[in-house]
């Protein structure tokens, strides 16, 4: 049976009409023209969902000779692709650009720049961008180079090894959930009508609004309320927790937070939103912050809550696969309540993670199609918040150890005893290593710096691999680099525990020896 794809209107949606470069994203990821394959005996692997978990999970049973199918209903790539990792980053470079620009007077290297920076040019570049990004993500790509069959349109299973999308049906062997998360919406009286945007829409924005309200003071709010305002927006952020990052020590969110507030942003805590509306052009949102109710104005409002699974509309029920409002529920193995289907991704985890939801696709692999009895819980997955620095984190925090048994020790140098640091002028950062007592062995990490996500890779090898403090401390890391913060932090604690007989021991040979 074959059918044109589904046409939704949400591919536009996340787009701008009549931009080149979005037509070019459209071409590739969900091309107009494009007819779904006949249906033709059954299939060892489908994966519902066409982003980060979806894509490796079809690619993978498709490169290992599998009959294999991908069903995504809007654009393959997924919100990584479309409305997440890969403009965001763009967005965020082309606002450090623009903040360094205006710093540069203090390096004595330049002119501290004049005027606001070309929000509209950064955002055609991040179409670009994407645009280009996209022809790995395609269908055409998917297709040839993972012999994986492409269909577009929205998938429901029909039984525990059906599936039906654009009317036709797919029998399978093996199934693999990976429909992904999508933006939480809080429910505020009048927030509707007065308008927002999510992380799903903000990227349609051509202009820089003269104010902006972020809803919100996790790792999405912070990184966009900070580029938004390196772009020259007024950024009010209204959060309602105690503190930013609250999945951060508190004083890596204190450290995030001065910088932030030192770049004008104004930042509520443990706020109570009440309502919302609109006053001439202005959007309103009256909130209750320390018991005094009070209203701030703003031109956009950005809503950054969190994210919520996609469940809807699967037909689970069918299926015979159980599910919450945290998602679909997988064991430790990634298999769903049904033994043919598996799940990864944002839909089943709170590891909301585009690297994340690759490491568990393969998983679901192995364990769907190949015997295999990998576990979820061995996974050591890192974080990094891209603000300006990042703050990326590997392994336990010391309160989770501490809650696991484990005889926790932590460490931590600040970049202010840094040399590079000192060179760069970003002396605010600090590494900070967690290890067993008992074993010597690396279990947690967290580094505050510029580039964070580059460095956190050491610390989550050491982790991975049950390396040692000492392994670490004889580590070479080149000079002058950040990095040399950790070999410093592990060769310093090895130093502080020789025993105070070997340190005699070795003054008196030296002494002897003069």
């Amino acid at each position: 049976m074959r059918g044109r794809s589904d046409s939704s209107k949400e591919v536009l949606e996340r787009l701008i009409p009549g931009d080149e470069a979005d037509r070019r994203l459209i071409e590739a990821c969900h091309p107009p023209g494009h007819r779904n394959p006949e249906v033709v005996g059954r299939y060892n692997l489908v994966a519902i969902g066409g982003g980060a978990a979806g894509l490796v999970s079809a690619g993978g049973a498709g490169l290992f000779g599998g009959r294999t199918a991908l069903i995504e209903r809007v654009l393959l790539g997924g919100d990584c692709l479309t409305t997440g990792c890969v403009p965001s980053k763009a967005l965020l470079r082309a606002a450090r650009a623009a903040y360094d620009a205006g710093e540069s007077g203090r390096y004595g290297g330049g002119r501290e720049g004049q005027g606001r920076p070309d929000f509209g040019a950064a955002m055609r570049r991040m179409r670009e961008l994407r645009a280009r990004i996209a022809v790995n993500d395609s269908v055409a790509t998917i297709s040839s180079r993972y012999n994986v069959d492409v269909w577009l349109g929205g998938g429901r299973f029909l039984g525990r090894d059906t599936i039906e999308v654009g009317g036709a049906r797919l029998r399978f062997r093996r199934a693999v959930i990976a429909t992904g998360a999508r933006p939480k919406t809080p429910s505020i009286p009048g927030l509707r009508e007065a308008g927002f945007h999510t992380s799903e829409t903000i990227f349609t924005l051509t202009e820089i609004p003269q104010s902006l309200i972020v809803i919100g003071g996790g790792p999405i709010g912070c990184e966009l309320a900070q580029a938004f305002r390196r772009f020259g927006s007024e950024v009010v952020m209204l959060n309602g927790d105690e503190r930013l990052l609250p999945r951060e020590d508190n004083d890596v969110a204190e450290i995030i937070e001065r910088q932030l507030a030192g770049e004008g942003m104004a930042i509520s805590h443990g706020v109570r939103l009440l309502r919302a509306g609109t006053r001439q052009s202005l959007k309103q949102i009256v909130f209750v912050d320390k018991g005094v109710e009070k209203t701030v104005e703003g031109e956009v409002i950005l809503v950054a809550i969190g994210r919520q699974p996609n469940i809807e509309g699967l037909g689970l029920e069918a299926a015979g696969v159980e599910w919450n409002e945290s998602g679909v529920r997988v064991d430790d193995h990634l298999r769903t309540t049904n033994r043919r289907i598996y799940a990864a991704g944002d839909v089943c985890s709170t590891m909301m993670f585009t690297h994340a939801a690759d490491a568990m696709a393969r998983i679901a692999v192995r364990n769907a199609l190949f015997f295999g009895h990998q576990r979820m819980s061995r996974l050591v997955v890192p974080r990094c918040t891209f603000t300006d620095p990042e703050v990326a984190h590997v392994g336990y925090s010391a309160a989770e150890a501490q809650a696991d048994g484990i005889e926790v020790r932590t460490l931590t140098a600040y970049f202010s005893d840094n040399d590079r640091a000192i060179l760069d002028g970003e002396e605010s950062g600090m590494a900070r290593i967690h290890y067993d007592r008992r074993t010597d062995r690396i279990i947690g990490g967290t580094i505050i710096a510029r580039h964070a996500g580059e460095m956190i890779g050491q610390l989550t090898l050491a982790v991975t691999s049950g390396l040692k403090l000492r392994n670490l401390a004889t580590t070479i890391q080149p000079y002058p680099t950040l990095s040399e913060s950790l070999r410093r932090i592990a060769d310093n604690e090895m130093l502080d525990r020789m025993p105070d007989l070997l340190r005699r021991l070795l003054r008196s040979w030296l002494v002897w020896n003069r």
